[in-house]
């Protein structure tokens, strides 16, 4: 059976982009990492790893520009509890 993406972990905006980096494979997106709890020492080297920045044992929620793949791969872990694409904030 193949594994499939637990959506409820990741927001309306990065399913879509997800949906379109699929079709195109094209560069990573700039992602928000949320997990349950402060990353144990296993947790934070799959964290970094897979790219993520800024990881420590002193936070929940980290960046880190994700291929669709390595979104999926963080989706499956129990101890994620969400996922967001970063927004481009526009300057006036």
């Amino acid at each position: 059976m193949e594994n499939l993406t637990d959506y409820r972990k990741l927001d309306p905006g990065l399913v879509n982009a997800l949906n379109k980096k699929r079709a195109s494979q094209k560069q990573p997106m700039e992602v928000f990492v949320r997990t349950t709890e402060v990353p144990n020492q296993i947790e934070a080297n799959f964290l970094q790893k897979l790219g993520v920045r800024g990881v420590n044992h002193k936070r929940c929620t980290f960046t880190a520009k994700l291929s669709a793949e390595a979104v999926t791969e963080l989706a499956h872990q129990p101890w994620i509890h969400n996922l967001r694409l970063a927004r481009n904030i526009r300057s006036a």
